[in-house]
Parts: C-alpha cells; structure tokens; sequence
C-alpha cells in the first residue's frame, strides 16, 4: 500500500487545523482551567461550574478537531461532544469519578446567570484536577491519517503514543504534552498563573503529592425563576432566556398551577 502524499498546501492545511485546535481550544482550555481553581478556591461556585464548563468543552473540542470528527453543533452541551467522541478512533479513558463531574458540569455548568437551581457538594477541585488531567492527556495529534512525516516528526509524534499509553501507570504530575500552556505555566517560576495551577493539586507539579488539603465545600441556591415562574413573560420582555430553559419554566409554573402545594 503506497503512503498518501500532500501538496504544499494541503500540508498547510492539516497543521493549520492542528494549530487552531491548539491555540483556540487547548490553550483557552488550559486558561479557563486555572480560572476555575480560582474560583473555587475563592467560592465563587456560578464562576467555578462555568470556567470548568468551558475547560473540558473547549479540550473536547480540540479532540474533535484533531480527529477531523465535525463538532459544530457541539456549542456548550458537554453530553453532545461526549457522544461525538464515540467516533474517536480511541477510547478516552475516564474513571468514574471523572465521568460523573463531567455529567454534573453538563446539568449544571451551562446556565451561568443562576437561571437554573444549582449546586456544589464534595471536594469539587480534585474533581476538576483529576477530570482535566483525564481528558487532556488526548488533547495531542495522534494520528495524521497516513501522511508521511520526516523522520524526526514520526518520532515526536510515536512518543506521543507511547507517553500517553503509559501515563495511566505512571504518576499523574509526570505525564506531559509537547508545547502545552500548562507545562510552560508549570517550568516558569514566575509565571503569574503558577500558584494559581499548583496549589493544592494532586495531578500538575513538579511531583507527586500523596495528600491535599482542599475543602469540601457544599453550597446550593434556587433561582428566582425557579421560585417565582410568574415572572416569565415579563422578564422575556427585557432579558434573552433560551427557549428550551423558558420551555422547562412554563411547564414548572404549569406544575405549580394545578397543586400550589408544589412550590418551592
């Protein structure tokens, strides 16, 4: 079987979409992932649920994209890129702990404008941690469709293979990513942003840290809407509520209507 070539230009292409998933996904990821450890350790739970949001949907996305699989109806609904991921020539391992806060994020993450009843209840930081560390390890080229690289980028892209094939054995803060944000944050001690990374975290350092002492924190608050849907109609005079959260409120308030002894 002969090995596909490229144009020059179909070349520029490929590394352009590589690069795009890179700086536009990865990158802004990594970013909103540090934000996120701020805002929770500040308690600022709607920032927290909505920067982590961003986080995995921003790194599923770059999976996605590297991949080539169209995820353009994807927007911020976390349990859609979980289902595109399914055409992923590899499985994302994700441990359950990981795949529970990611379905927690999808209910809750979304509505950042406390439109919707939300939550924290747990060490939600070492949640995040670990289901960041979980997911990003694919967010890499790994695959270039049997184009023929040189020599010394078949190399880089094999031990790209065969770090994250071993990373599930090895000691979470070892594994890297080649030109990664998170690692040029992490081997820069000045870096503004690297306390904000390292502290108290069990999966990005310079080593292994057996225990970390994070709150556990538990916090919930009903909405306005929630708790008095009359408003609806009024309020979608002035402000934009999504047509299937206003849907989700009518049929409350419908709720409410036929038995007052329902309401919140």
């Amino acid at each position: 079987m002969s090995i596909p070539t490229y144009t020059d230009e179909q070349d520029r292409l490929e590394r352009s979409l590589n690069s795009f998933a890179t700086e536009s996904f990865r990158d802004q990821a990594d970013r909103d992932y540090i934000l996120a450890r701020l805002a929770c350790r500040h308690e600022l739970f709607p920032q927290f649920l909505w920067s982590s949001l961003q986080a995995i949907e921003k790194y599923l996305k770059a999976i996605l994209l590297y991949n080539r699989i169209n995820a353009t109806g994807v927007g911020h609904d976390l349990s859609e890129a979980m289902l595109l991921a399914k055409k992923l020539p590899f499985n994302i391992e994700l441990s359950d702990r990981s795949q529970k806060f990611i379905s927690y994020l999808s209910a809750c993450g979304e509505y950042r404008y406390i439109d919707v009843p939300f939550y924290v209840d747990g060490h939600i930081l070492i949640d995040l941690d670990l289901a960041v560390w979980e997911l990003r390890r694919y967010c890499q080229v790994l695959d270039v469709f049997g184009k023929a690289l040189p020599p010394q980028e078949q190399d880089l892209l094999e031990k790209a293979k065969a770090d994250l094939k071993r990373s599930s054995a090895e000691p979470r803060y070892k594994f890297r990513l080649q030109g990664g944000f998170l690692e040029k944050v992490m081997e820069s001690p000045k870096h503004p942003s690297r306390p904000a990374l390292l502290w108290q975290n069990a999966s990005y350092g310079p080593r292994t840290r057996k225990t970390v002492r994070v709150k556990y924190h538990l916090y919930a608050q009903n909405p306005l809407l929630y708790l008095y849907p009359e408003m609806l109609d009024e309020l979608l005079k002035y402000v934009f509520i999504p047509k299937k959260l206003a849907a989700a409120y009518r049929k409350h308030l419908a709720g409410i209507q036929a038995d007052p002894t329902t309401r919140p």
